[in-house]
């Protein structure tokens, strides 16, 4: 039998998990059809060894299930990090693992991004992992070092996420960890004269998860990820009548660690 992991210790200070972030969330997609959105949601700082777990008549209103992340087929989302990790070559760093994501609210949830802040064992930020879902039931992880975290992660993009933006360019990406304010950054450059440049930006305020703040949260957002999920389909129904043409969908072979 493998050996239990021991949690790490629970940090004390702005990085100390759980936590809620209403945040406000904008797109900007400049080159030949310029287009700008913006909305409300509610995102959830977690330990991935010290997970919620919200009194029984709260537990509707946020769930962190393995099925939601990686390969969807692991006991723990730790785990299914640590598979992910092991199939890149990469050790798992041991020590505390920090998710920023929705939870899972009525049944129901979408993450277009996640990300994962994976220490060692001397606290060291050691990697960052951004996972990317589409509304076609896919997802790919970008693996990323520690300067992701100060603005200087870089990635090749390789997964069709937007249907009016092709499986081409290259993403920017800068994910610090939350503190009293969330502050993300991913910028996307198509290249060329006729490319696209599209900029994302995640930017909230940190309250405390407590019963009070997940049922104000509830209050606002009464049902952020379906929310997220039709605010896509909306947006992209607007593109399709302004005539931005729509890019073909590869086929989608998933990563090694998410099968």
């Amino acid at each position: 039998m493998a050996p239990t992991r021991a949690p790490a210790p629970a940090p004390a200070g702005p990085a100390a998990a759980p936590a809620l972030y209403p945040s406000v969330i904008t797109h900007v997609r400049s080159g030949p059809h310029p287009y700008a959105l913006r909305r409300r949601g509610c995102l959830w700082l977690v330990d991935l060894d010290r997970l919620p777990r919200l009194p029984r008549a709260l537990r509707p209103l946020a769930r962190f299930d393995a099925r939601d992340h990686f390969g969807g087929d692991r006991p723990t989302i730790r785990e299914g990090l640590d598979r992910f990790l092991a199939a890149r070559g990469v050790l798992p760093a041991g020590g505390r693992v920090l998710m920023l994501a929705h939870a899972r609210v009525f049944g129901h949830v979408f993450n277009p991004l996640s990300v994962f802040w994976c220490h060692g064992l001397d606290g060291e930020l050691r990697h960052v992992v951004a996972e990317v879902h589409n509304t076609y039931g896919g997802r790919h992880c970008y693996l990323l070092g520690p300067e992701a975290a100060t603005g200087a992660g870089h990635a090749r993009k390789e997964f069709y996420v937007s249907p009016f933006l092709p499986v081409s360019g290259d993403y920017r990406m800068r994910l610090p960890e939350p503190g009293e304010r969330l502050v993300l950054t991913v910028r996307l450059d198509t290249g060329g004269a006729g490319g696209h440049r599209l900029t994302a930006t995640v930017r909230g305020a940190r309250r405390p998860a407590d019963t009070a703040g997940v049922l104000r949260a509830a209050l606002r957002h009464p049902w952020p990820t379906a929310g997220v999920s039709l605010g896509i389909r909306f947006h992209g129904i607007r593109l399709w009548l302004r005539g931005v043409p729509v890019q073909p969908r590869p086929r989608h072979v998933p990563q090694e660690g998410l099968k």
